[in-house]
């Protein structure tokens, strides 16, 4: 009996004909023959509510309902939530459903309504969109069914909590590979770069060998030993890029729901698949106030699944970042010159010239790309106009900051760095790009 009660509820319709009916008695005691009628219309109306819960409770399980979640849910990304329902009475029902959706939404209603013919099958879906890595858990599923007369509703509860994990964004992964394979990467603005030269570099001078490419053949080597000899070529070896993620302070900032840690994040897991497919070799760490997550760049076939893993489990109390024990770290540790892509963040001059002197010491071993961000904060605040004296003074100091980042760059760019300036958003694109630039200048 409690199990009935539980599951029983009384709709906004019932309440309003019984509101209906207050008034009618109401105006009944001042119109005795309208007493009689309204008398056995409520009678009437008690009957209906008893036959509408005798429809519903006829059949024991007349929903069913089930939840289909993917392994894992992309960050950043739309991932689709299904939902399929079946009717099993003999007449058509409408449902509302309110699906517990993980807290980190901060939505407590989340409420939708489906009608189902006798029998019919349907399936419902909706798109969740996270911001942050991490285990997101799903509640109940709670339906609501009612029958044509809609005073009544029978709850069904299924799906009683999952747990999903919440990876950085391979669905970006899975769409740059895709367009890579159709030959659309361009429609996105990844640039088509020409390669300058060859993809060979040369190993040595032997004896030439019936069959060799005769476009080899070193005439001055051939003049000296009186017999040919050709240049022997190797594939170009595969360098190591390594993705290096600040993980401090100035990685907090939020753009549209997502840190900068998190786009860097994203971008760092297409950029190591994107040189893996150049056989590059790909890598990564992070550092705040230490060095942690490290991955050693190799090829193997395994290191996309291990970058994935690490990138999932990176944690951060954005804390102030230790550039000088990064560079301590990699002049350790990185012995071969390598292409060290720098996730990080200046807002101004000052916060740049602090760290200028380690960047230089690790430009000096290796090829360094300095990856910071734009504020699209100050430029909307930049190109609106300005009404009064205080929005005067905000735009001034908006410029400024925006001045700032160019003057980064310059200066980064007479101390022999070379960095990208970019929306988040365009985080990825502008990153490949700038990959793509310097694999074709034989750079890496």
């Amino acid at each position: 009996m409690l199990k009935f009660f539980k599951s029983l509820y009384l709709t906004q319709r019932l309440f309003l004909i019984l509101l209906g009916f207050v008034l009618a008695f109401i105006l009944a005691n001042f119109i005795e023959p309208l007493f009689i009628l309204v008398k056995y219309l409520f009678l009437l109306y008690f009957l209906a509510i008893i036959a509408d819960m005798f429809l519903l409770y006829l059949v024991k399980n007349g929903i069913r309902a089930n939840r289909l979640l993917p392994e894992k849910f992309s960050n950043g990304d739309d991932n689709p939530v299904h939902i399929t329902f079946e009717n099993l009475y003999n007449f058509h029902v409408s449902l509302s459903v309110i699906d517990e959706i993980p807290i980190q939404f901060q939505i407590r209603n989340f409420l939708f309504k489906v009608k189902l013919k006798k029998g019919e099958c349907k399936e419902y879906t909706y798109q969740i969109h996270p911001t942050k890595r991490g285990v997101y858990k799903f509640g109940k599923l709670n339906v609501y069914a009612e029958s044509i007369l809609g005073l009544v509703k029978k709850r069904y509860i299924f799906e009683e909590g999952k747990d999903i994990a919440v990876y950085p964004s391979f669905l970006q992964l899975q769409k740059y590979d895709l367009l890579a394979f159709t030959n659309r990467l361009h429609e996105y603005g990844v640039k088509k770069i020409r390669k300058v030269g060859n993809t060979m570099e040369f190993e040595q001078i032997r004896d030439y060998v019936y069959g060799d490419d005769i476009r080899n053949i070193n005439w001055k080597a051939t003049a000296k030993r009186n017999q040919l000899m050709i240049n022997q070529f190797q594939d170009e070896r595969s360098q190591p890029v390594y993705s290096v993620i600040d993980k401090g302070r100035v990685m907090l900032m939020p753009f549209n729901g997502l840190s900068l840690l998190d786009y860097s994040i994203n971008a760092s897991l297409v950029i190591s698949n994107v040189a893996l497919q150049k056989n590059d070799k790909a890598g990564l760490f992070t550092f705040s106030r230490k060095i942690e997550n490290k991955i050693v760049a190799e090829r193997r076939k395994s290191q996309m699944e291990l970058i994935l893993n690490t990138l999932y489990n990176i944690r951060t109390d954005f804390a102030e970042s230790d550039f000088g024990r990064l560079y301590g770290n990699i002049k350790r540790t990185i012995n071969q010159r390598s292409l060290i892509l720098l996730f990080t963040n200046f807002e101004n001059m000052d916060s740049m010239q602090r760290q200028l002197p380690y960047l230089k010491a690790i430009a000096n071993n290796h090829l360094l790309i300095v990856i910071f961000f734009k504020n699209v904060e100050l430029k909307k605040l930049i190109h609106q106009p300005a009404k009064n004296t205080r929005e005067i003074y905000q735009k001034v100091i908006a410029e400024k900051f925006a001045f700032d980042k160019e003057l980064i760059v310059k200066e980064l760019k007479k101390n022999g760095i070379q960095s990208i300036l970019t929306e988040p958003e365009k985080l990825t694109i502008n990153t490949i790009n700038k990959y793509l630039e310097l694999k074709a200048r034989g750079t890496i």
